[in-house]
């Protein structure tokens, strides 16, 4: 939000010094982030139409499933892809064995 509070064109104060009274790096006034690869984005469609046909797939199962198919990448790649994506897959969550209150216990 800092950042947008840089004034790139004025001459008054130099970008070091709005850096300065900003609490903001130089470097980051300067930092252009890259555009993603064509592959990077074929492997995140692809990763969006497994996860669409199978919800309950989490990125190990999608990375076999991309095996599968001859598209070699790693697991790791594939859970930042799905973190970035906000995809997560639905399964039971903890405390699943855990009694309700007011549920009885059978001998």
């Amino acid at each position: 939000m800092r950042l947008t509070l840089v004034e790139r064109e004025s001459r008054e104060l130099a970008l070091s010094t709005q850096a300065h009274l900003l609490w903001v790096s130089r470097s980051s006034l300067y930092y252009r982030p890259a555009s993603p690869s064509a592959e990077d984005i074929a492997l995140k469609h692809r990763i969006d139409a497994i996860f669409t046909e199978s919800p309950f797939y989490g990125s190990r199962r999608i990375a076999a499933q991309l095996r599968r198919e001859g598209v070699l990448v790693n697991r790791k790649a594939i859970q930042r892809h799905m973190r970035e994506m906000g995809l997560e897959a639905i399964g039971p969550g903890p405390g699943g064995s855990k009694r309700q209150p007011g549920q009885q216990i059978y001998p």
